[in-house]
């Protein structure tokens, strides 16, 4: 049995897809793609598939992570399957906005991404908002010693001071009708969510596309991604479904692959 870590995007119409239903949607694509999962034990055995940080509905990202165990890798024939053809099978039996775009084999003991990734990088589009309120906002904030907010974990409210948990905050866009913010949010130990911080810095927004473009593991004082260096990487045509995105969606996602 081998442990493999997977990075896929989230991106377009859907990014409306709860969390929960991505991975029904991974564990019926890894069965389409005949990988063959491992399975817990007991009476009702679940493929032994986990995932990162859970990303909030409505937003689009870059860079989502999961680890599945494989019993073994390889094809009819007894050839293994390497990781940009495992890429590939996932991605075609995969909805629309969801492409596998690397894979890597991990060691079988390492830590859990949910433990292990200590920040996420993300693009905040702020659209429709005067742009100099937008920046004094942004400048408000990142100077600030303490930043109150309510914030309701499992349906309990506290007032607590997001400003440890915000590492960056600049300016990285200008559009005629956006403007985009690029910001380090820490993960531990309690992770704080775009929606908190746009509900703070900026609380009169009414249109905000957020996309998460990094998940960070510390180790040392550097920091890496969760793919290990040297990880295969797709970039790939999907055949059996058209473009159906819309313009903003086409732009936005531009410019995150930019960053």
């Amino acid at each position: 049995m081998s442990k493999v870590r997977i990075r896929f995007t989230k991106l377009g119409k859907i990014r409306f897809t709860s969390h929960r239903d991505v991975a029904r949607m991974f564990e019926r694509a890894f069965r389409r793609a005949e990988v063959p999962l491992a399975y817990t034990e007991g009476f009702s055995p679940r493929p032994r598939i986990s995932f990162g940080l859970a990303l909030s509905t409505g937003h689009e990202s870059l860079a989502e992570y999961l680890d599945a165990d494989l019993l073994d890798v390889g094809d009819d024939a007894g050839a293994p399957i390497d990781d940009l053809e495992l890429s590939r099978r996932l991605s075609d039996s995969l909805p629309h906005g969801i492409d596998v775009v690397a894979a890597a084999p991990v060691d079988a003991h390492a830590p859990s991404l949910q433990q292990d990734v200590t920040s996420t990088t993300w693009r905040l589009s702020i659209v429709g908002a005067d742009r100099d309120a937008v920046e004094a906002a942004a400048d408000h904030a990142i100077s600030a010693a303490t930043i109150m907010a309510t914030r309701t974990r499992k349906g309990q409210e506290s007032i607590d001071d997001l400003r440890p948990s915000l590492l960056s905050l600049a300016l990285a866009d200008v559009a005629d009708d956006h403007v985009v913010f690029a910001a380090e949010l820490a993960t531990q130990p309690r992770a704080l969510r775009p929606a908190e911080l746009v509900g703070a810095v900026w609380p009169t927004v009414d249109d905000v596309r957020v996309l998460r473009t990094h998940q960070w593991i510390e180790r040392d004082g550097a920091r890496w991604e969760p793919l290990p260096s040297g990880a295969t990487e797709t970039r790939f045509t999907r055949r059996e479904t058209p473009d159906v995105r819309t313009d903003a969606e086409r732009r936005h996602r531009a410019v995150g692959a930019a960053c």
